[in-house]
């Protein structure tokens, strides 16, 4: 690899911008003979829960299971930001919360949420736990009453106009690890990846490693089904002290540091059958992703990372984000129900691709549109798919809180890791992955 200067010295976006060289100069430019340009690859990636990123998605969930706690009925819309600083980071909190009762400690709950992901120390880049090193800004008031007039009625009107759009396929279903995700394969690995490097910095597999930390995934496809996995890219915050037990080599650094990330990150959250030689595994591209990371180096935002927390960008995306929003707000419950359905189709053997799109109107329950699409996969018409799906799925925001028992408690776990191909109990609740065989038999019906 070349050496390149430090990650937090040039900033994330040339981070990101030497990674993709290092990329074309050694891994496509050197291999290019070899490898052929006749491939067929498709690229997801996904992003730590210490991401700046998704440490403000964590908070404002956090804040969302906070209220609903307090009144299952509130409505919340709350946005995070954070910045780490030399001398002091912030995090400010805005948004709007209506609920009947007292309402929680917003800064207590944002302070420990960001110290439970791991930020607790101004030495790594960002410490919530110190009044002195961390400021907690917060502006939130109330729902507005024209909004409130639409969505508290006893039909419960959607909470904002919108379209989203739910997906599935059975690209997971080849591989005993994976099977009942029907999910994109690159999204699969890349969410595995990074909650792989979490939950190993946490145990103390990797004691060297901060929260920040991102993945990404190409697979290479064979007449249209995944074959191998073609490239891993790995970045992964680290002690800056690293390099002293290797005498000071930021070479020798690297080389460990990739070495375990190999063995206690790769090894163990890619299936074995889909690690086939040559595949190539970058990590730090950079050369060093040491501290401080995470909010120091880059502001974080809630709501910036839809692609990640879907289908990794195989399958549309409406635009709206989850975190931070309770269920009457479609945007997130309708995206859950979408795929909730669109999962039912594919395990049902309708279609072995399936898309469905959404769509509301501020105050009006019932969707404008339903539309299904399977990409030419299934025997029958996409309208006789629509039809069938109408006829199964109630798309009304009161029926998808309901059959999806979504007026609980259960946001905090979807902050990070992806919202869909997730196992239920497991990482967390995420009931739209639970597929209902009463549904299924309908559908084929």
């Amino acid at each position: 690899m070349p050496n390149y200067v430090s990650r937090h010295e040039q900033g994330r976006d040339t981070f990101e911008h030497e990674v993709i060289a290092a990329i074309n100069t050694e891994l496509i430019g050197d291999n290019i003979g070899r490898l052929g340009m006749s491939e067929d690859l498709f690229t997801s990636e996904s992003v730590a829960s210490g991401h700046p990123d998704k440490l403000c998605d964590a908070i404002s969930d956090a804040i969302v299971d906070a209220c609903i706690r307090v009144d299952q009925n509130a409505r919340v819309a709350v946005e995070t930001s954070v910045k780490g600083g030399n001398e002091k980071g912030i995090i400010l909190l805005a948004g709007e919360v209506t609920l009947s009762g007292e309402h929680p400690n917003y800064e207590s709950i944002a302070r420990r949420t960001a110290a439970e992901i791991g930020y607790d120390s101004h030495d790594i880049g960002f410490d919530s736990t110190s009044e002195e090193r961390c400021e907690v800004i917060q502006k939130i008031t109330a729902q507005a009453a024209n909004i409130s007039q639409g969505v508290n009625t006893s039909e419960q009107g959607a909470g904002d106009q919108g379209i989203m759009f739910g997906y599935a396929c059975l690209e997971t279903e080849g591989f005993g690890e994976l099977k009942g995700r029907y999910f994109p394969l690159a999204a699969a690995l890349s969410q595995r990846l990074t909650r792989r490097m979490t939950n190993a910095r946490k145990n103390g597999t990797l004691p060297w490693a901060r929260p920040d930390a991102k993945s990404q995934v190409t697979i290479e496809y064979e007449n249209g089904k995944p074959k191998r996995v073609h490239t891993i890219i790995i970045a992964i915050q680290h002690d800056n002290n690293l390099k002293q037990q290797f005498g000071g080599s930021e070479d020798d650094e690297l080389s460990f540091v990739r070495q375990e990330i190999r063995k206690h990150v790769v090894e163990h959250a890619i299936p074995p059958e889909l690690i086939q030689e040559p595949y190539h595994l970058v990590v730090n591209g950079t050369g060093r992703f040491a501290d401080p990371g995470g909010p120091y180096a880059d502001a974080g935002l809630t709501g910036r990372k839809i692609i990640v927390d879907t289908y990794g960008g195989m399958g549309r995306h409406g635009g709206g984000a989850f975190s931070g929003k309770d269920p009457s707000k479609v945007d997130r419950s309708a995206a859950y129900a979408a795929r909730w359905a669109a999962k039912h189709v594919v395990a049902a053997g309708l279609a072995s691709k399936c898309e469905i799109q959404l769509s509301y109107v501020i105050g009006v329950a019932k969707p404008v549109s339903v539309r299904v699409e399977s990409f030419g996969t299934s025997s029958i018409s996409d309208s006789e798919l629509t039809a069938k799906v109408k006829g199964v799925f109630d798309f009304t925001p009161k029926a998808i809180a309901n059959e999806l028992d979504l007026l609980r408690p259960i946001y905090s776990s979807t902050a990070a890791g992806g919202h869909f191909g997730r196992t239920p109990g497991v990482d967390g609740e995420f009931p739209w992955e639970i597929l209902d065989q009463a549904k299924i038999d309908s559908l084929q019906n």
